[in-house]
């Protein structure tokens, strides 16, 4: 037996899962006393902690079924490139996070080529939406599942899916950016106008189908309520498309780039218009009351029914077991519905106190017994390699290879 340093890959196709993958590789490193290389598919953040991606991390990140139609080809080539590396590379373990549609496909290829490499998933598919037969499948070449949804394990224990885990949402972990401090935020009745977030996805083809309607909402709710502040925070890629989208808007929105101006605007709004996804969790946390929207893939009207399998779409209200926030799917997400539902909570109504109240909540629903997130992901992928964490005393010593 020769002696190496842990090799650990991971495979991230999304800025979140470059978030995550950072923040873990870390976490590894730490626990390794540095004795670990990391290989993989990742971004600039996980390559400013020792990963050298071997091809840009968004040519993985395919949107919506029209999207993975039209680059199937290139997806599943990419997938061959990624697996045929994976057993090259002959890791200690293979870390794949989030990106199902390509990750899944990878792993499977590994698997079946290789099937010594324990196999980790850092964020769990919905398959608490849609498919469901997915949890019993991957239980097939997925040895853990690392969710960053409290109600997930359950549901991969009565779906048939991998051992799955909690490891705690990463969001978790930006508390402090997310919530006011001092006067950032005033009082509803205090604030010469109120804030609103506008958040129309982070996808381009969210962004086409919910820009107008969303618009077409402002328009009514300024009718009815009079002036508001619009702040619409945007990805830089994006930046440009949105402002030329939100040109012909009855009010035009302070256009912000950037993660920190982005976190700012949370801890000043008083309402928000999301697109359904992470950042109405983000919201949530902030303390932001709003209204959601969601418009389906065309290509995938199918989606839309297995929704039905659950009393929401929206993250906030599944953590918590509620439907405080009103949510629109497809054809309810009408400029009317959408108006409607902002504007009681935009004084102290009912409805806004409802939400408030639940978000109170998340922090006891979505807490570790201990640890950070990143913490207890590094840990469970080390005990699912087998090896422990290394003592200080031997932090200076290589980690044996697999035999």
């Amino acid at each position: 037996m020769t002696e190496r340093p842990f090799i650990a890959f991971l495979i991230a196709g999304e800025e979140s899962g470059d978030h995550l993958g950072a923040r873990v590789m870390e976490a590894m490193s730490d626990r390794l006393g540095g004795q670990v290389r990391f290989v993989g598919v990742g971004g600039d953040r996980m390559e400013a902690h020792g990963m050298t991606s071997l091809f840009p991390m968004h040519e993985i990140a395919y949107h919506g079924i029209s999207a993975i139609i039209v680059n199937a080809h290139r997806i599943v080539a990419k997938m061959r490139k990624t697996a045929q590396a994976v057993i090259e590379a002959d890791p200690d373990v293979l870390v794949i996070i989030d990106c199902p549609g390509f990750n899944l496909g990878v792993a499977r290829r590994v698997r079946k080529r290789k099937p010594t490499i324990p196999i980790v998933e850092y964020v769990s598919p919905t398959v608490w939406v849609w498919r469901p037969g997915r949890a019993r499948w991957i239980s097939g070449f997925v040895d853990h599942v690392l969710a960053i949804l409290p109600f997930e394990p359950d549901v991969h224990r009565r779906l048939g899916g991998p051992p799955c885990t909690y490891v705690g949402h990463p969001l978790m972990q930006r508390l402090d950016r997310l919530r006011p401090t001092g006067s950032e935020r005033p009082n509803l009745g205090d604030a010469d106008r109120p804030t609103l977030l506008v958040l129309p996805g982070s996808r381009r083809n969210e962004i086409k189908r919910l820009t107008e309607p969303f618009g077409q909402a402002l328009d009514l709710l300024i009718r009815q309520y009079g002036d508001i502040e619009v702040v619409l925070p945007a990805v830089a890629r994006l930046e440009a498309e949105i402002r030329e989208r939100t040109a012909a808007w009855p009010v035009q929105p302070e256009i912000i780039v950037g993660e920190e101006a982005k976190y700012a605007a949370f801890r000043r709004a008083h309402v928000a218009l999301a697109a359904s996804g992470t950042v109405t969790l983000e919201l949530a946390l902030a303390g932001v009351p709003m209204a959601v929207a969601y418009r389906v893939d065309p290509f995938v009207k199918p989606f839309k029914y297995a929704l039905s399998r659950v009393n929401s779409f929206v993250l906030p209200n599944l953590i918590t077991g509620t439907n405080e926030i009103p949510e629109f799917l497809d054809s309810d997400s009408t400029p009317e519905n959408l108006a409607g539902a902002l504007l009681p909570l935009l004084s102290d109504s009912k409805e806004r106190r409802d939400q408030l109240d639940a978000f109170s909540r998340l922090d006891a629903l979505m807490a570790l017994d201990n640890g950070t997130p990143s913490g207890l992901a590094a840990d469970i992928v080390l005990g699912t390699a087998g090896v422990a964490p290394r003592e200080s005393s031997e932090a200076s010593k290589p980690i044996p290879a697999r035999s």
